[in-house]
């Protein structure tokens, strides 16, 4: 590879007959000029190079290449190592520049350039005074980096030993062969190489094949036709199924507990997505602050690994101080007491105070822990004073029963009384009582089958609550009460950025319906009835500001609910890079009433941005009233079904 010195001339270089006068005036006057040195110029053995005195470079480095080469090339060239060096000898930079060629290739061949045209110039900079204060040499290293190199083909294979279930292998082998992420006709880099592998070796390591490894692999380049022959064999390893759950760290809770909290699926296939669920459901329960599970590998027999659980325990009572704000309810105080084991029962207790805007609640809630089959008994009381439509409530309710949770699924049953007492209610034509109460049998049923439970993307979950009861007070009537909620999340295509990395756009969908069924007369508790409007349910509209209405038009819970929603969330690519932000539009709907057929939907309609946060999104949303005329701003962390 040639390099060329290029070592400019200046209007100002003297003439050859020239040089005879300079060269007398400069002997005349040295003499003279010793004799005048200024105070405040150092002496002749203290000034240094340019380079060294004023922290100039070395030299510089100039990259001609297309973008993407050229920031590679910028960033890790082995000649930016050296810029900075005050006593860099010429000796030592022309060995620099006869390496730069080879560094430049090596570089080149990691983004799929393996035929590139390569030109390193060195430049001198003129002698002027300009020029002192830069950088003496600049190293111009100009590419045309070639046709980029293309995957032609790919060969993944799974290779067991003699004993292996080959038919499982198979499926295995043709799964990754499916979920390849370089197809043929993509480009080549050593980058996407790398995590096209790891990403097969991470799909066989999370379920049966713990132990997996690359036993070998090969990317054969045919420079001349820019082709990428891919190659990569697996050792899946043996097969492993969970046994026990080992508890370390355990002291003051018992370890049978944790077990039974875990759910682990012993004797089941090695899953590592139910491994990391029964950490987290033993990480939330209260009696660890930090939990870790691990699957023993080392042990004899993969068909029954021990799962090692290294938990550091909670302390046995804990209170917390909580502040918070919303657009519902504004700005919230919240203290929470935590005991984990009450004396005599042993349940979990969790006692709460709190204050905002439109709710004064005082609550306590009391868990056992669930039995062998996931069944665990619950008990809790509430006193909530809450703004309900055009007047406050006094309510009380106390419940007790069973509830159980797993993978999707969560089911309880449980008895409740409901006390409701209705202040600043003057028409009482629609409400001849103000105190109302009510005993009932309720069960509830929730599915939950989205991809993620803090920021599904697609998947749907479907909600039902019924409840049979009577009224007490102040008359006796039997009731049926039932909700159904249902949301789901559509794909509606894909949006990419310019190096090819996507999301899903998609379409959120959601509805819910409850209804009261009773005499007309009946005095159900309002804590039964329904207002709806706000953050969660019909944006534009104030907290719970949807409801019946009565004779004179004060608002209160009515019997019917209907809740519908369409929203459309689509990724945000900034200058030519995927963010974690999203774009939204929407339109919102619900209606509360009575009788079905006075049920008048109110719409909300408006538009807003959504973050991807370590803890699920946050929500801004810009709503408009389309009854109400009025524009509402609603925030939002989290997402919950």
């Amino acid at each position: 590879m040639p390099i060329r010195v290029l070592r400019p001339t200046t209007a100002t270089t003297p003439t050859p007959a020239l040089w005879s006068a300079l060269l007398l005036s400069g002997a005349l006057s040295l003499g003279g000029c010793s004799l005048l040195q200024r105070a405040d110029e150092p002496a002749t053995s203290d000034i240094a190079s340019p380079a060294a005195s004023d922290g100039a470079a070395a030299f510089d480095v100039v990259v001609r290449a297309p973008d993407g080469v050229r920031e590679t090339l910028e960033r890790h060239l082995e000649l930016q190592r050296f810029r900075q060096l005050p006593d860099l000898q010429a000796n030592e930079l022309q060995r620099l520049l006869g390496a730069t060629d080879a560094n430049a290739r090596e570089l080149l061949s990691t983004l799929g350039y393996f035929a590139p045209t390569i030109t390193v110039e060195l430049t001198e900079a003129p002698d002027t005074a300009s020029a002192r204060k830069t950088a003496p040499r600049t190293v111009t290293v100009t590419v045309e980096p070639g046709p980029p190199t293309r995957i032609a083909a790919a060969n993944i294979t799974v290779a067991g030993t003699a004993d292996a279930d080959t038919d499982n292998l198979a499926r295995q082998q043709q799964r990754l062969q499916r979920n390849w992420s370089l197809a043929p006709g993509q480009p080549f880099t050593q980058s996407a190489w790398d995590n096209a592998k790891a990403d097969g070796l991470r799909q066989l390591q999370a379920r049966r094949y713990p132990t997996a490894r690359i036993a070998n692999s090969r990317a054969e380049i045919d420079a001349d036709l820019h082709e990428a022959q891919l190659g990569v064999s697996y050792d899946p390893g043996p097969a492993y199924r969970f046994g026990p759950l080992r508890v370390q760290g355990s002291e003051r809770y018992n370890s049978d507990g944790a077990r039974r909290l875990a759910r682990l699926p012993t004797g089941a296939v090695y899953d590592e997505a139910q491994m990391l669920d029964a950490q987290l459901r033993l990480a939330s329960s209260g009696y660890y602050d930090a939990v870790f599970l691990t699957l023993d590998t080392e042990g004899t027999d993969p068909q029954a690994a021990s799962v090692v659980a290294q938990v550091r325990e909670a302390a046995m009572q804990k209170l917390v101080f909580g502040p918070g704000f919303s657009t519902d309810s504004g700005a919230r105080l919240s203290l929470e007491h935590i005991h984990n084991q009450m004396p005599v029962l042993g349940w979990r207790a969790v006692t709460k105070l709190a204050l905002d805007r439109e709710t004064k609640l005082a609550s306590t809630e009391w868990t056992d822990l669930p039995n062998n089959n996931g069944w665990r008994w619950f008990a809790g009381g509430q006193a909530l004073r809450e703004a309900t439509g055009d007047y406050d409530v006094n309510s009380g309710r106390l419940r007790a029963g069973r509830s159980k949770s797993t993978k999707s699924i969560d089911r309880n049953y449980f008895l409740q009384y409901d006390y409701a007492n209705s202040q600043g209610l003057t028409d009482n034509t629609r409400s001849p009582s103000d105190t109302s109460t009510a005993l009932s049998i309720n069960y509830g049923w929730t599915g939950r089958y989205f991809n993620s439970l803090t920021a599904p993307t697609r998947g749907h979950g479907v909600a039902v609550e019924l409840g049979l009861g009577t009224t007490l007070r102040p008359e006796r009537d039997p009731f049926v009460r039932t909700l159904v909620r249902w949301q789901s999340f559509i794909p509606a295509g894909r949006v990419q950025d310019d190096a090819g990395i996507g999301r899903n756009a998609r379409v959120a969908l959601r509805a819910e319906a409850g209804a009261v069924l009773a005499r007309e007369g009946a005095q159900i508790p309002v804590t039964q009835l329904f207002v709806t409007g706000g953050d969660t349910t019909v944006r534009g509209y104030g907290y719970r500001s949807i409801g019946a209405r009565t004779d004179n038009g004060q608002l209160y819970g009515g019997r019917y609910l209907a809740v519908g929603s369409v929203e459309w969330q689509r990724p945000i690519v900034y200058q030519g890079a995927m963010t974690d932000w999203e774009s939204t539009l929407f339109v919102d709907a619900g209606a509360v009433a009575d009788k079905v057929g006075d049920l008048s939907p109110r719409v909300g309609v408006g538009a807003g941005v959504r973050w991807r946060s370590p803890v699920g999104p946050l929500q801004a949303d810009l709503a408009y009233g389309v009854k109400t005329k009025e524009v509402r701003l609603h925030l939002r962390l989290g997402f919950s079904f």
